[in-house]
């Protein structure tokens, strides 16, 4: 038997990359929305951004240390974020009876055509990033040594 590579990355190790990567892209793409376009996020986005940005240096950090302790803190966060845009992607589209009450004319909304990207809007893909957030965190974790 050979022993195994400590320079080589576990399949948990891989994980928390991925959902480190997917954190980093959402919280750019989201400072990227607001700081140089201009267009300001409605109440339910500002909700989910308060989820979303802690995840950064959380799970940075927990790769950093290789503790492996993101989980504990990273979880309730990307939960309580996943609710936030479920919710809102219900309003958005019309499932749930209530319009979406924060996206008003006269103030921020994430109704417009301005508020798309890549042809879908920003409520779906903030439900897909935490939701491929929560898979990576979640993932079985790889066996160590």
């Amino acid at each position: 038997m050979t022993k195994a590579d400590p320079q080589s990355l576990s399949r948990d190790d891989l994980s928390l990359i991925a959902a480190f990567l997917i954190a980093l892209a959402a919280t750019l793409g989201a400072l990227f929305i607001g700081e140089v376009l201009g267009q300001m996020p409605c109440t339910l986005c500002w909700y989910q951004r308060i989820a979303m940005f802690p995840l950064v240096p959380i799970l940075g950090l927990s790769l950093w240390r290789a503790d492996g302790i993101a989980r504990t803190y990273a979880l309730p966060l990307a939960l309580a974020g996943l609710a936030l845009a479920a919710w809102h992607s219900g309003l958005y589209a019309g499932l749930l009876p209530a319009p979406i009450v924060p996206c008003t004319e006269n103030g921020p909304s994430c109704t417009g055509e301005a508020q798309m990207i890549l042809g879908l809007p920003i409520p779906y893909l903030s439900a897909v990033a935490f939701a491929a957030i929560l898979v990576c965190l979640l993932l079985p974790k790889g066996h160590r040594p």
